[in-house]
């Protein structure tokens, strides 16, 4: 339990209002994404300046936000019937340009850090657009200037997490992130004990496979398999309400923006230009394959875009899942990217060194 809450309960209970009050106020002002997008700004913007609210650190341990994270799986697998296992077999045309994509954008990315000044084993896993995790640990390994990766991959993630929703915002003139997709996957099927226990087991055996399966992902892929298979089957209709989507939300966003405590401020200015420029080219390229394949798939330039952005999976998918796009389509092509991005990362190693 301790590892779940963290060291300080007190801290991690205003860390937690701090979000709910971003996201409840970005909500209110109409922003897109906002119970994510307004708690990680709040709280990412008082962790990078050290502020100290009633005398806590902002903290929230990656575990406690990891236990949210299959309620997204588990609302992406209710979006699954016979009619996208149908679609899904036209989808080879975006899946495998995601083979030139991948490449193309950690290529780009490589030689921009590289202009920028970085050395090239930090400029090489800076810009795996995909993995964060692996990509730290193989930069690490490679002898990267780790605390500089860091912040260059958590800033690719957060960059497009808040460029998307605020690019649809801009081209649309709505807002994304009301949970209104999560609502019309479900149908509005009203839960009663025995589907809240179906959801229920499908997010933590979904885990527990995901996991022993090692797949990509897993935290999120795991439940969506097998919520797909329980929604497949007729043993629930239902999906997770909004409002626990969007408490979903406050969480990731709110961990998101916690890890930004004691980064230093030179490191994050030198990444920060770096890594928005990079983030310009990255959307620029995907919105490029968007539209040059959208009318080999069957799906909107948009969706096709979406699927193509190099931002967090999980994030990715709540944007999908409140513009009712094909939810599928984008998740499973971000779980592509993912393995594409850190296969290539590994292929590089021995190169890079």
């Amino acid at each position: 339990m301790r590892g779940l809450i963290g060291p300080d309960p007190a801290a991690l209970a205003v860390t937690l209002a701090l979000g709910a009050i971003g996201g409840a106020v970005a909500q209110w002002l109409s922003l897109p994404l906002g119970y994510l997008l307004g708690s990680l700004l709040v709280t990412g913007v008082l962790a990078a300046v050290g502020t100290r609210p009633l005398g806590r650190q902002i903290t929230l341990p990656p575990r406690l936000r990891m236990c949210f994270v299959p309620v997204i799986g588990v609302a992406i697998g209710g979006a699954f019937t016979p009619a996208v296992v149908g679609q899904a077999l036209g989808w080879w045309p975006s899946l495998l340009a995601l083979c030139v994509f991948v490449p193309l954008a950690h290529a780009v990315g490589y030689f921009l850090y590289l202009k920028g000044g970085l050395d090239r084993q930090t400029a090489f896993y800076g810009a795996v657009p995909g993995g964060l995790i692996e990509s730290v640990q193989l930069g690490e390994e490679a002898g990267a200037n780790v605390a500089l990766l860091t912040v260059l991959q958590f800033l690719r993630l957060i960059g497009t997490i808040v460029a998307v929703p605020l690019i649809f915002w801009g081209v649309t003139g709505h807002a994304v992130g009301s949970a209104s997709g999560v609502q019309m996957v479900g149908a509005a099927v009203p839960l009663g004990l025995r589907e809240v226990g179906v959801l229920v087991a499908a997010g933590v055996v979904g885990v527990l496979v995901g996991r022993a399966l090692h797949l990509p992902g897993w935290i999120i892929t795991g439940p969506i398999l097998v919520s797909s298979a329980a929604h497949a089957l007729g043993w629930v209709e239902g999906v997770p309400p909004g409002w626990m989507i969007a408490v979903t939300q406050v969480v990731v966003g709110t961990g998101l923006g916690a890890r930004f405590a004691g980064a230093s401020a030179a490191v994050l200015r030198k990444a920060a230009g770096l890594a928005a420029v990079n983030g310009v080219v990255a959307l620029g390229i995907a919105q490029g394959f968007a539209l040059g394949l959208h009318a080999l798939v069957g799906e909107p330039v948009a969706g096709v875009f979406l699927a193509f952005a190099p931002g967090g999976l999980a994030e990715m998918s709540l944007v999908a899942l409140s513009l009712d796009m094909s939810v599928i389509y984008v998740t499973a092509h971000h779980v592509a990217r993912i393995v594409l991005a850190v296969g290539l990362a590994k292929a590089g190693a021995r190169w890079v060194k």
